[in-house]
């Protein structure tokens, strides 16, 4: 149950970021994408970059790194800090 809490609060932020300024229904692929990376990577530095080519081989535009850092942070954050909500 706690992934599946976990998942909502991630698919929730992923949902509303809008980094490239299309409308934030225009990345259901991307947000699936960066979900499973986040699972799998626990580095910022490392999540970032996987979101930024994860953006940038679907749209071919490049969001900037410290802008996909800070969205790693928060990403993180949430993955990380599941595990403490009762």
């Amino acid at each position: 149950m706690e992934t599946q809490h976990t998942n909502i609060k991630l698919m929730e932020l992923l949902l509303q970021w809008d980094p490239l300024g299309y409308g934030e229904d225009s990345y259901e692929t991307e947000v699936v994408d960066v979900l499973q990376a986040v699972h799998l990577i626990d580095d910022e530095t490392v999540l970032a970059r996987k979101i930024q080519a994860i953006y940038e081989f679907s749209f071919e535009e490049i969001i900037p790194l410290e802008q996909c850092k800070s969205f790693s942070q928060q990403l993180l954050f949430i993955k990380n800090n599941a595990s403490c909500e009762l």
